[in-house]
């Protein structure tokens, strides 16, 4: 029924940028609350970005600056311009969407690979 498909993860060198997409559907997606979290080994799932049904967004500290959430609402797409990226951005990153009336992030996609080398 919903299901949220993430595709541009990769290896890239530190300095480069990668563009994460998350095709949705299932959704009405134009109202739902997106997201991106990434989860390293041995470390706790993090919000990266997020951005509602109206257009505001939110970072993380550690990526304010250098990474842009975005949606197409027409396309029910959410990317992720990820620029200048760090070795610490090496992650699983997963997006997710939380529907009006949830109180957290209800689907997730399986996520894709970031791999920043130094």
């Amino acid at each position: 029924q919903v299901q949220l498909a993430e595709s541009g993860g990769g290896l890239v060198q530190a300095g480069g940028s990668l563009r994460l997409s998350c095709a949705a559907s299932g959704l009405a997606f134009s109202f739902t609350r997106m997201g991106w979290y990434r989860q390293a080994p041995g470390e706790q799932r993090e919000l990266v970005a997020s951005i509602d049904g109206y257009g505001r967004t939110n970072y993380a500290e550690s990526v304010k600056g250098r990474f842009t959430i975005s949606r197409d609402n027409a396309k029910s797409t959410l990317h992720l311009q990820m620029n200048t990226l760090k070795p610490e951005d090496t992650a699983m990153y997963y997006c997710a969407a939380q529907p009006p009336f949830e109180v957290t992030m209800r689907y997730w996609g399986q996520g894709t690979q970031v791999t920043v080398s130094s």
